[in-house]
């Protein structure tokens, strides 16, 4: 029996903003998505879950996003993806 978790939401911010003006990290992401797990390992040898046009390989134990593609590509400079429990559906 798997205790994989089935979905995460990733959330893509920018690294470094000088005044988000008092809104949160998560409420500066300049993208999200809920991904869900394939059932297969990446690359990296983590799960991959996928969704809404991102893939990533993600560590469960730590929620590091070990590898990412977002709409096929990597992530652009000067963004980085954080992870946390999907939303209830």
């Amino acid at each position: 029996m798997s205790t994989l978790p089935r979905r995460y939401e990733i959330l893509l911010v920018p690294e470094h903003v000088e005044d988000r003006g008092g809104a949160s990290v998560e409420d500066s992401a300049v993208r999200s998505a809920v991904v869900e797990a394939t059932g297969r390992t990446g690359s990296s040898g983590y799960p991959r879950y996928e969704g809404h046009g991102i893939a990533a390989d993600i560590d469960p134990e730590t929620r590091t996003v070990e590898a990412l593609l977002v709409d096929g590509r990597e992530l652009d400079y000067g963004l980085t993806a954080l992870v946390r429990p999907a939303p209830a559906a």
